[in-house]
């Protein structure tokens, strides 16, 4: 008998994440015997311990762990050293190393929409997301520029990773080629919050959310009536997803498969 192996998500909240959905359909796709669950944890130690305790062999890792869980692994890849969070996490035979595919999985879907080198992107949020697109920005030839609600928390995010911030107020003076919201501001349930006022909007003609829950977000409608081509984060969510299912299983994952789960539960949780 096939033994099953065992995977999971981690954060708080998890109950909204379409990642187990998505999971499960790559795993039947590829004839792989796994489960992957969900787990709402209070504390960044619960999920050292989960993981060792269940002997779950890869952990997917959200809001607001992806920071304060690299203290407690035993080994953290340079590519997530180097963004200061991890969103996977490799259980090799009790050895747990951290890593992060949000960067590749945000550039892979950024690329397949527009050129990166030599454009400018205004990144809003300082966290976990935030740093990922920073760094993969910086990383493809991009100019990045962090802005975030608390100057101190964006300046220190720019000095880490080497890119210009600029504090939220200055947002009205500022030009780029791309507007990124890195920010849980109009997620789901929250959908009428914004993080930028529609009258600022014009001045991007790109703006990508990486909230997929709702597809189409006030950011994303408000940039739409301003004439800016939009973006929704479901394409990083599954190439993130993807990257995971790669270096957890060393097998290539059925991406446009991931993709149409994940479109199939956003359709229905509308309706």
């Amino acid at each position: 008998m096939t033994e099953t192996v065992r995977y999971a998500l981690f954060g708080n909240p998890v109950s909204q994440s379409l990642s187990p959905a998505m999971h499960a359909a790559a795993y039947a796709r590829m004839g792989i015997a796994a489960d992957y669950r969900a787990f709402r944890v209070d504390r960044a130690a619960e999920v050292v311990r989960l993981i060792r305790d269940e002997g779950i062999a890869g952990a997917s890792v959200t809001i607001p762990f992806k920071e304060s869980v690299m203290e407690l692994l035993d080994e953290i890849d340079p590519a997530a050293a180097a963004i200061g969070a991890v969103n996977t996490i490799v259980n090799r035979n009790g050895r747990l190393s951290g890593c992060n595919t949000d960067a590749p999985g945000f550039l892979r879907d950024l690329g397949e929409w527009m050129a990166v080198p030599a454009r400018v992107f205004v990144v809003l949020g300082a966290g976990g997301a935030a740093r990922a697109a920073l760094y993969a920005l910086r990383e493809a030839g991009g100019t990045p520029i962090c802005v975030n609600r608390t100057p101190a928390r964006a300046q220190e995010l720019a000095r880490s990773l080497g890119c210009r911030w600029e504090p939220a107020a200055a947002l009205a003076g500022l030009r780029a080629d791309c507007l990124i919201n890195t920010t849980p501001r109009g997620m789901h349930p929250e959908t009428g919050q914004t993080p930028v006022e529609a009258r600022l909007l014009a001045r991007f003609p790109r703006v990508m959310d990486m909230i997929y829950n709702p597809p189409l977000t006030r950011l994303l409608r408000e940039a739409r009536a301003a004439g800016c081509a939009v973006r929704s984060g479901i394409g990083m969510l599954v190439h993130q997803g993807a990257e995971q299912i790669r270096l957890w299983t060393g097998q290539e994952p059925p991406v446009e498969e991931m993709r149409r789960v994940v479109l199939e539960r956003l359709t229905d949780s509308d309706g």
